[in-house]
């Protein structure tokens, strides 16, 4: 199950769980998950997530079981309803992003617009 708060953005339990065995894998414990949209990539736009300790001006934080994700407040509009998961499969390994707001994609999967 996951879990939908101010930022808009879900987490799954697999991910949240991801998340939590490579914060705990790192010895520390104020680390959060970043999420942000950044120009960049053959559509426009590309997802970067990251492990961050610090918080800027008008970062939104929002909890799930634990686990904090932070969206920077350019970032929030674009990731606004978006479900972040965690593939553990022979083909994939990572971070999935399902974001209704992407209207296209690259071939390649790693920008959107």
């Amino acid at each position: 199950m996951s879990q939908t708060l101010e930022t808009g953005i879900q987490l799954t339990e697999v991910a949240q769980s991801k998340v939590r065995t490579l914060i705990d894998a790192e010895g520390r414990d104020d680390l959060r998950l970043r999420v942000a949209v950044q120009p960049g990539g053959c559509s426009g736009l590309i997802y970067q997530l990251y492990f961050d300790e610090q918080m800027a001006d008008g970062d939104v934080v929002t909890g799930f079981n634990g686990v904090e994700v932070i969206v920077d407040k350019m970032s929030v509009p674009y990731l606004d309803g978006a479900s972040i998961d965690f593939e553990d499969t022979i083909q994939k390994q990572g971070f999935t992003i399902d974001n209704p707001n992407a209207a296209g994609s690259c071939a390649c999967g790693d920008s959107f617009n």
